[in-house]
């Protein structure tokens, strides 16, 4: 069956109606614009105040090669202002030089202001003396407000000559985070930091929960694919499966129902959509924290998926939370994350806030950066493009879920049979799809197709390869152009999708043949262009790097990033293959006619080592249930007097990282150095990664697992054995080292 769909160019966009904007940024009705041409942020959410210090650089430099080109950051209030009038921006508070440094690695700055953060922090990030006076906070409470206006004073200080205006990187400002019902408020927040000196082109508030958001702030949105909020009975929250469809609905009126709730006793009210500002959202899940009771295991895949939905669904800003992990700080009153002795429904740990992310807690690079990557490379190259195009959701009662972005002309076809691995949706028959504009119709591909489950696709329609030369339909997805030297034209580089043909048909209705099968040698000569096809995993080590003078594509088998006329690469094997397009002679290219260059880095003290393996060690009973909190869920334990101990000595230290990595299955555990907690775990199926690369020894307290407690994990995982099961206990030693590349090459 063919799939058809009718699809008009869409009305001009709305201009001069929103209070935003200065100097090269404006905010249109449907997308942001930058020196006059659409503009499609793509925003990672790292918390400077819970990474080190000295991974900052590294941090930055991954993020800015995952194709991000902006981070966004809480100032938490309890961090900066632990006594009342005493303020820190010391160490791994030091705001100016986070931002600073995300500047020196091109990328733009979200600040969110706070005050209330939420970010499972203690208090919302309130200090603990601003609640023990007698004022009414997040409202306009003269007391309340005098206390803001200290704080606010003292974070635009610190970014004076950083905003946009001044030629820094500070972009956009977040007032206050999740506050639903009180548009003054916020209203005032934003005012009271314009009358402080801070001026930037976008103010922002979130929008979720049917939030009020007064027409000064730009609402944004969230969408995640499981919560660790929701109740350990919940299979599936109701919300996660339409964030792996298309749809026009931004809210989301289950984020944060749970506080509401439980803090305040109000339900959400109706969904806040609006058709006069651009979907622009802040919060797409690039992982998932978990609580002691509800433990969800988001997979890379499931963030990809998300991620696309939403483009398909017609965003316009991609932000992403968290986008680096990392951990909770520890403060007067000691660790400082959200729990049940808080207030808040839930206990979360007390250390880790790795949340499954991209960039992991201890600088780890997941899957999902990967596949990120690749949708950020095409929005760098076609999101001006992008932007200017409507959504269209096809309608199709077999099941198969698609959509259309078109400018009119030209567009993207968007399609998917992809869920989570225990709602999966079926393979679909026979597609093929029809996509009549106002001038043509399109169809695609040209005979119908098998669809597997599990992929989720765009295809690009009508895209202009050259000035005279243009891509009718493709069944691959584009990822990135590049200048080729010497004025050889433009490289174009697409991906093609595992078990779907790769068809290429031109604007004169000729098909463009393979000369082999996807890869990187997969090159197709046109008049005045260079296509390159790459296969699935192929597409997963492209970077495009702006590295020595000029913007190159790298092959890389190990994390990088580029800083000057370097390569930095994080190996955590000692033979690292990297290859770069026209990059400068080697003895032995991949391929006799590549434009490839290939090299071999040895990486001496990079690798892994098998410590332990096949534990059972002896353990006290599980302790019995505990509930607590306003909504009486269950409780973290906390007396770890019948826990198993597993001592690990560790190996001389050979790489700049060192991480213990822990398979192991039980309830939840503890690491400590001497007497001092490092780092903890509620176990849900993913690893349990310590940093130890200064340690000679570590304690590993575990408590066992009981199935009869209650507690929700990933269906996959219901079947282990009570009690605690140490599959293996490894070393991951990560080794940073350096190519240097040519600036003429």
């Amino acid at each position: 069956m063919t799939r058809s769909i009718r699809v008009s160019a869409p009305p001009p966009p709305i201009r001069g109606h929103l209070p935003f904007g200065g100097g090269d940024i404006e905010v249109t009705s449907r997308w942001i614009e930058r020196g006059g041409r659409p503009w499609m942020p793509r925003t990672g959410e790292i918390h400077y105040s819970r990474l080190p210090r000295e991974r900052w650089d590294e941090t930055l430099g991954h993020a800015r090669a995952g194709g991000l080109d902006s981070v966004a950051m809480y100032v938490f209030w309890a961090a900066h202002e632990p006594e009342p009038g005493r303020f820190d921006w010391t160490g791994n508070l030091d705001l100016r030089a986070f931002v600073e440094l995300a500047a020196r690695h091109g990328l733009d700055v979200v600040i969110r202001l706070g005050p209330w953060a939420h970010g499972e922090y203690r208090n919302g990030g309130f200090p603990d003396w601003l609640l023990e006076r007698d004022l009414k906070a997040r409202t306009d409470d003269p007391a309340y407000l005098a206390l803001v206006r200290a704080l606010y004073a003292e974070t635009i200080g610190r970014l004076r000559g950083l905003t946009h205006a001044a030629g820094g990187p500070v972009i956009a400002a977040q007032v206050d985070n999740e506050l639903y019902d009180q548009p003054g408020h916020l209203a005032t927040l934003r005012a009271m930091a314009e009358e402080l000196g801070l001026r930037v082109p976008i103010w922002t508030a979130t929008g979720w929960g049917g939030a009020q958001v007064p027409d000064t702030l730009l609402p944004v949105f969230g969408a995640y694919a499981d919560g660790f909020w929701e109740e350990a009975t919940t299979e599936w929250p109701a919300f996660a499966p339409v964030h792996f469809r298309y749809s026009t609905t931004r809210d989301d009126l289950t984020v944060g129902a749970d506080l509401r709730e439980a803090l305040d006793g109000v339900a959400a009210g109706p969904a806040a959509d609006r058709d006069d500002v651009p979907f622009a959202t802040c919060e797409l899940g690039g992982g998932m924290h978990v609580a002691y009771h509800r433990r969800p295991l988001v997979e890379p895949e499931d963030v990809a998926a998300v991620a696309l939905a939403k483009l398909g669904s017609g965003s316009a800003w991609q932000g992403y939370y968290m986008y680096a992990g990392g951990t909770q700080r520890t403060g007067p009153q000691g660790t400082q994350q959200e729990s049940q002795a808080t207030g808040y429904p839930n206990d979360v740990p007390s250390l880790t806030y790795d949340f499954g992310a991209p960039i992991g807690e201890h600088g780890q690079i997941r899957p999902h950066h990967h596949l990120l990557r690749r949708q950020h490379l095409w929005l760098d190259a076609d999101g001006h493009r992008l932007a200017r195009m409507a959504p269209h959701i096809g309608d199709d009662p077999g099941g198969l879920r698609w959509s259309v972005r078109s400018d009119g002309t030209s567009g993207y076809l968007f399609a998917t049979t992809y869920q989570p691995r225990h709602h999966r949706l079926p393979a679909q028959p026979g597609v093929q799809f029809t996509v009549q504009l106002p001038d043509a119709a399109i169809t695609v591909p040209t005979a119908p197709i098998d669809l597997p489950a599990g992929r989720s696709l765009v295809w690009p329609l009508r895209y202009p390869l050259t000035d005279a030369l243009e891509l009718q339909s493709a069944t691959v997805q584009l990822l990135t152009r590049i200048p080729l030297p010497e004025g050889g034209g433009d490289l174009v580089v697409f991906a093609a999708t595992d078990g779907v043909p790769v068809e290429l048909v031109l604007g004169d209705g000729t098909t463009a043949d393979l000369p082999g099968p996807p890869g990187p040698d997969c090159f197709i000569d046109l008049d005045g262009v260079r296509l390159l096809v790459l296969d699935d995993a192929s597409a997963n080590r492209l970077y495009r790097l702006h590295v020595a003078g000029r913007a190159r594509l790298v092959l890389a088998d190990a994390p990088v990033y580029a800083d000057g006329d370097d390569l930095v690469v994080h190996a955590d094997r000692e033979r690292v293959d990297l290859a770069i397009l026209s990059g400068p002679p080697t003895p032995r290219p991949t391929h006799p006619a590549s434009l490839w260059r290939a090299y071999a880095l040895n990486v001496p003290g990079a690798g892994s080592e098998l410590l332990l393996a096949d534990l059972r060690p002896g353990h006290g009973p599980a302790a019995a249930p505990r509930y607590g909190g306003p909504m009486g869920r269950l409780s973290a334990p906390e007396d770890y007097s019948g826990a198993a101990v597993v001592h690990v000595e560790l190996p001389e230290p050979t790489a700049d990282r060192t991480l213990l990595r822990v398979e192991w299955t039980g309830d939840t555990a503890r690491a400590y150095s001497g007497g001092r907690l490092i780092s903890d775990h509620f176990w849900h199926g993913r690893p349990w990664d310590i940093d130890v690369t200064s340690l000679r020894s570590v304690r590993l307290e575990l408590l066992p697992r009981a199935r009869s407690a209650g507690v929700w994990v990933d269906p996959a995982l219901r079947r282990r054995e009570d009690g605690i099961a140490v599959e293996s206990v490894t070393v991951i030693r990560v080794k940073e080292t350096r190519l240097t590349i040519e600036e003429d090459s």
